[in-house]
Order: C-alpha cells, then sequence, then structure tokens
C-alpha cells in the first residue's frame, strides 16, 4: 500500500473485506464478532501497521482509560508529593491502577477555593477519582459525591459522610500505641499532630481514650500542633522541649513528625528511648531505618490500594461500593523501649 499516510480503519476494512463497524468491533474485542473473526481482523490489522486513534476512540466511547489521583493540599500547603507515605501510596495506587489498563492522572491541590473538586470532575479528563487524604475537604466531598458515582477517598470514616472511603482504624490504632506507651510505665504522653484534619482528629480520639481508660487526665499543654513536613514538626517538638512541659513519652500522628521529634529530642540531649518514648504512624520504610528505629502503627498500603481501586471500578460500572476501614498493627522497635507489641 502507498504511503500516503496514517492506516485508516476503511483502509483495514477494505483489506479484510468487512464493514467499519465490524473492523472497530473486532479491534474492541467486542463478542458480537465471532472470536476466530476478530482475530484475524487483528491480524490483519497489525500486518497493515494500524494504530488505533486512542483519543478519538475516547471521544467516541466518552471514556479516558485514565484515572484521577488527585492530593488536597489546601491545609498545608508546604506538604510535598515527594512526602514519604505519598510516594508509597501513590506508587502502589499507580500499580493497581495500570494492572487494569488504565493510565493514571497526578493532581496536587494547594487551592482549595470553593468549586475546586466540581472543576476537577467537569474536565472530564478521568473515567473516575481517587483522593488521597480528607485534607480540610470533608464538606467539599460529601457534595461532590451526592452527583459524582466514580469517587473512591483514602481517609478516615467520618459521622454524616457520604462519600465511600478507605482507611485505617485510626482510633483503634492511636489507642493501641497509646496503651503500649502505658504499659511501658509513661503517663506524660504528648500528641503531636493537626487536630483540624479527619484522620488526625481520629487518632486524638484514640489517644484521649486510652488516656482515660488508664484513669490518667489529659493534659492540653502535651496537645503539641504538628504539621507533616520535617521542618514545621521539628519546630513543634522543640518548642514543646523548650516549654518545660514534663512529658516522658511523644505519640505522634505521622512517621516524619516521630522522626522530626527524635531529631529535636537529640539535639537537645534528650535519650530516646532512655528518658523519652517515641511511637508514630503510618509505618513507612525508612521507620525501620531510623537512629533508634522508630515503633510506629503500620497501615497496609498495598491492601488500602488495592481495596481502593477495587472499590472505584465497581463505582465507575455502577455497583454500590460501601466505604471500608483496615485493621491496624502495632510495629514495636528500639524508640518506644518495648520489646512486644500492644
Amino acid at each position: 500500500m502507498a504511503d500516503d499516510g496514517p492506516l485508516k480503519m476503511a483502509d483495514v476494512a477494505r483489506l479484510a473485506k468487512v464493514s467499519m463497524s465490524t473492523v472497530s468491533r473486532a479491534l474492541a474485542d467486542n463478542p458480537l464478532i465471532p472470536e476466530d473473526r476478530r482475530r484475524e481482523i487483528q491480524r490483519i490489522a497489525a500486518e497493515a501497521g494500524y494504530v488505533i486513534n486512542q483519543s478519538a476512540r475516547s471521544l467516541r466511547m466518552r471514556k479516558t482509560q485514565t484515572i484521577g489521583v488527585v492530593f488536597p493540599l489546601g491545609h498545608d500547603v508546604g506538604q510535598l508529593i515527594s512526602d514519604p507515605f505519598f510516594i508509597e501510596m501513590f506508587g502502589r495506587l499507580a500499580d493497581e491502577i495500570t494492572t487494569r489498563g488504565y493510565q493514571v492522572l497526578l493532581c496536587r491541590v494547594t487551592d482549595t477555593s470553593e468549586g475546586w473538586l466540581n472543576r476537577i470532575i467537569q474536565s472530564h479528563r478521568q473515567d473516575g477519582l481517587v483522593i488521597v487524604g480528607q485534607s480540610d475537604q470533608h464538606e467539599a466531598l460529601n457534595q461532590a459525591a451526592e452527583s459524582y458515582h466514580p469517587l473512591v477517598v483514602w481517609g478516615g470514616h467520618l459521622n454524616g459522610q457520604t462519600y465511600c472511603s478507605v482507611g485505617t482504624d485510626n482510633i483503634g490504632g492511636a489507642r493501641r500505641a497509646v496503651d503500649h506507651l502505658l504499659g511501658l510505665g509513661r503517663k506524660r504522653i504528648a500528641f503531636l499532630g493537626m487536630l483540624e484534619l479527619p484522620e488526625i482528629s481520629l487518632r486524638y480520639e484514640g489517644y484521649v481514650r486510652a488516656l482515660r481508660a488508664a484513669g490518667i487526665e489529659q493534659d492540653p499543654a502535651l496537645v503539641i500542633p504538628a504539621h507533616f513536613s520535617f521542618e514545621t514538626a521539628y519546630e513543634a517538638a522543640r518548642e514543646l522541649i523548650e516549654s518545660g512541659t514534663e512529658f516522658d513519652a511523644i505519640f505522634a500522628t505521622s512517621d516524619i513528625i516521630a522522626l522530626a521529634a527524635i531529631q529535636a529530642l537529640a539535639a537537645a540531649g534528650m535519650d530516646v528511648p532512655g528518658q523519652v518514648s517515641v511511637v508514630g504512624f503510618d509505618d513507612i520504610a525508612i521507620a525501620a531505618q531510623s537512629t533508634p528505629p522508630l515503633t510506629s502503627v503500620q497501615q497496609d498500603l498495598a491492601k488500602g490500594a488495592k481495596t481502593i481501586v477495587d472499590l472505584l471500578f465497581k463505582r465507575m460500572a455502577g455497583e454500590d461500593a460501601p466505604s471500608a476501614t483496615l485493621l491496624p498493627k502495632l510495629v514495636v522497635r528500639k524508640s518506644c523501649g518495648g520489646t512486644s507489641a500492644g
């Protein structure tokens, strides 16, 4: 055939002596075309060098074969996707999505002014959305879920929630961590985290429940606001140390906050775990490599990513897919001074 431009579907139809609609169905593996005939048409198209125009096909099918993965960070614009937790979560989500033959569209959102999520939805650049973290956007997520079904959020399950979410039992995980510290004889346990975030507020609830069950009154001076970036978490821990408030343990609501606290304690000449036990949350890869190795509440991100994508594809198919909660695990290492999980 003369080289006068890209091969068209009409050319394949002429070579296979069938209609263009038959070629279209055969190349899409439509079962309406008998398998032998499908394979023959696909062979003819491949040998002739025909390449499917995915953009045109997407327009016809109103499908993009793309899943949007969105990180809303309006609460902390200094937090980057290079954050170790985000890197691992995104990697696992991308593996699950691409295994299903879809592409991934990554979006970091720092401008969460009114309508930000609707603008993403109305762009029609994706067939479904995964939102990593609720940030301070619980109401925006609720509103979007009223009319947009293929949406799954990584985060805590909240009262009055209408969107589908997947996340760890934050209350149970935090309580297990604090119970373990209490079992080690620690009584002045500081809490480091951002209470305005849904997952962190749930971890705070677990912290308070553990103290209450042990008959210990919660001291507001031990509740320290701490952002997720290492630098700001280090400053929060340093301020706690310099405040003169007595404490013998830190429950940090992320591993990055915990690792920053350990470094701040070391800079102040305080021994971990001799003087202060430290426990984090997430159990990211570097937790086991820190000095001392960090005790942490493990979130099963492999299972979490698979569950998110499974539920999303069900919702894309119009099926009902309720929220799911994963069980946490306390991984005990030297930073708390203990030898077994609580």
